[in-house]
């Protein structure tokens, strides 16, 4: 017996990219692949959207999933952004490549990392296994913002403990 998912679904995330030069912001949705060995992000849409490009010490080879030649050939540049997501917050360095009509492609690097819940029926992704260095949800800043008021108090009760 065969076993079908139906329908099969591509899970996207719509995500906020913040340049880091100019801490401007622009919204773009990515996809989730397990497939992918990095972070990606399209050439033309970093430029269209005026990411500051870095070079790379080393281009990096780039093969397609059936190792025929990427038409991009190879990775020579980086970016290094903020990426904002339902709370989620986090500093990525993204492979600026070809990639046609997907602008931002999250692989299994990221995926791994992040270890999110992801509903493929319905499309969902839930941040919440991702590690504590990456995601500042808006439970963890009200704590952060309990315990400093503590501090305040505790501070001008026994000057000098803080």
């Amino acid at each position: 017996m065969r076993c079908m998912l139906w329908p099969l679904r591509e899970v996207w995330m719509k995500v906020g990219l913040e340049k880091l030069d100019m801490h401007e912001g622009v919204t773009v949705k990515a996809l989730l692949d397990s497939g992918a060995t990095g972070i990606f992000m399209d050439r033309e849409f970093t430029e269209e959207q005026g990411f500051k490009l870095v070079k790379l010490d080393k281009p990096v080879e780039v093969k397609n999933v059936d190792r025929t030649d990427n038409n991009g050939r190879r990775i020579e540049y980086e970016i290094k952004c903020n990426m904002y997501f339902k709370g989620h917050i986090e500093r990525i360095r993204v492979d600026v490549c070809k990639l046609g009509k997907t602008k931002v492609i999250l692989g299994m690097p990221w995926l791994a990392v992040h270890n999110p819940e992801i509903d493929w029926e319905k499309g969902e992704v839930k941040m919440t296994r991702c590690p504590p260095w990456c995601t500042q949800n808006k439970e963890r800043k009200k704590e952060r913002q309990r315990i400093r008021a503590v501090e305040q108090v505790v501070e001008e009760l026994v000057p000098g403990r803080f």
